[in-house]
């Protein structure tokens, strides 16, 4: 079976798969020794310079507490390497990232848990403070840094373990295709092994196809993981359960499309000669509503507190750039279908409204563009230089705060839309997406922002409300910040 051409230059060629020498085996094997010593080195490095910064700032922050860091700082490292290896941190691909943060934090603060109790055997100086301040530095710091770090090796070709998918050509492009939007996941396909249907047809795809299903034992050694659909297991005639337990992949993932299962935390039951998957939607369990409140609060009460002046200069700016109200109520849909004013400053002409009206029916592209985004790259409603500034910063949604600390809203949820953005949406989704208070950030946010298209945004928001956790809510959170910074598909 000839393979169909791949449109992406990462992607490896059929002679890449093909079955190869010992020779061929052999550099392939040296090949992935040093992609893994090249993804450890750095991750390594990446911990010695989130230890270095922790107990710099430490040091520099509560000086009189901290003595005696400095001489311990490579015991320390060399803990913290041990545990972050132990606990699957320095693998190649591994957990996803929100896993990943939850391994990091338990690391993190069960190191400041260790210290702070041979400190209190040894009589040390090095007080609760500082071990408090070290250990939430190695955490936020250490997470950013993982993520700098992987950035790096993704632009140069070594992170993600190569992958075959083994399935149907239908669901093995699908999953080719989530794989390649989604590289933080560490699995990089390069190639399927597929039969083509009865008609022949040859679909196109990033990632080609290199052989049959029934030939994937061919591509030992081509590949670390191999992705096999489980639907299409269980209906191919030319792979059964015993062709899979021979085939030659150090890793092989059984994958089936999860549909309303949360796929985050799953737990394996043994049933006798049945596999068992149990899941558990969090969000709704008894406290957890609560917990979460808990969090809102202890974050948006010192930020509302902290923001509030710069919200006071912002809506001066606004006023003198348009002359008005500096501050507008927008209705939202919120939790349970109620409406929802949402406070925002105002980034817009007082007359927007009649602006886009005008701009819609004089630019049918523009409005082809809104139909599907409910956004325009260049919005005739937004004010010169500050409306721009608020838009591209997110610092117009700050006034929401004001929401959280009335119950109106959580931190991390989906973002409360106006009725016609909810309205383009199934009544199915409409009504579990009210279930839950809306957020001032969200999953969509971080990930594709304004640039995600419907799809991406009912994809995005059934994940968070399926997958809901802690550790969701604080991974959300921090990938806000940078996502704002760099103003990533703000408009």
């Amino acid at each position: 079976m000839q393979p169909v051409a791949s449109s992406s230059r990462t992607q490896m060629s059929w002679g890449d798969l093909a079955p190869a020498s010992a020779a061929a085996r052999a550099g392939r094997m040296q090949g992935a020794l040093w992609r893994r010593a090249a993804v450890v080195t750095a991750f390594v490095a990446g911990d010695y310079l989130t230890l270095a910064i922790a107990v710099l700032a430490g040091t520099a922050l509560l000086p009189a507490a901290s003595r005696g860091w400095a001489e311990s700082g490579l015991t320390l490292f060399a803990a913290l390497v041990l545990l972050h290896g132990a606990i699957g941190l320095y693998s190649c691909w591994g957990p996803c990232p929100i896993e990943r943060l939850r391994r990091r934090a338990l690391a993190a603060f069960g190191l400041g848990a260790a210290v702070f109790v041979m400190a209190s055997a040894w009589s040390s100086p090095v007080d609760a403070a500082a071990i408090g301040l070290v250990t939430l530095l190695l955490f936020v710091c250490g997470h950013y840094i993982e993520g700098l770090a992987r950035l790096v090796l993704m632009r140069g070709g070594l992170w993600g373990a190569p992958t075959v998918l083994i399935g149907s050509v239908e669901s093995c492009s699908r999953m080719a295709s989530t794989l390649l939007a989604n590289p933080k996941l560490g699995l990089r396909p390069v190639g399927i092994a597929a039969d083509l249907p009865d008609d022949g047809a040859r679909p196109i795809s990033k990632v080609p196809i290199v052989c049959g299903a029934g030939e994937a034992h061919q591509l030992g050694g081509s590949a670390e993981v191999a992705i096999v659909s489980a639907s299409d297991l269980a209906a191919s005639e030319s792979m059964d359960a015993m062709r899979l337990s021979r085939l030659p992949f150090a890793h092989i993932i059984v994958a089936e499309a999860a549909g309303g299962i949360p796929n985050l935390g799953l737990r394996t039951r043994n049933l006798g000669t049945a596999l068992g998957l149990e899941v558990r939607f969090d969000l709704f369990r008894s406290g957890h509503l609560a917990l979460k409140r808990a969090i809102d609060l202890a974050f948006a009460v010192p930020a509302a507190i902290a923001v509030a002046p710069l919200v006071a200069v912002l809506a001066l700016a606004v006023k003198i750039a348009d002359p008005g109200p500096a501050f507008y109520r927008q209705r939202r849909v919120g939790r349970d279908g109620r409406v929802l004013e949402v406070l925002k400053l105002r980034t817009m002409y007082r007359d927007a409204e009649s602006r886009l009206s005008g701009y819609l029916q004089s630019n049918p592209e523009a409005q082809a563009e809104w139909s599907r985004f409910f956004k325009l790259r260049n919005d005739p409603r937004v004010l010169p230089g500050i409306g721009h500034l608020l838009r591209r910063s997110s610092l117009d949604e700050l006034p929401q705060l004001w929401h959280i600390l009335r119950g109106e809203m959580s931190l991390v949820g989906p973002r409360p839309f106006p009725a016609y953005h909810m309205n383009s949406f199934d009544a199915a989704f409409q009504s579990v997406r009210v279930s839950v208070p809306p957020g001032l950030t969200g999953l969509w946010q971080v990930s594709s922002r304004s640039g995600g298209d419907l799809d991406v945004q009912k994809e995005q928001d059934l994940f968070y409300i399926r997958n809901w956790s802690i550790w969701l809510d604080i991974y959300v959170i921090l990938e806000t910040f940078p996502a704002v910074f760099t103003a990533r598909g703000a408009q």
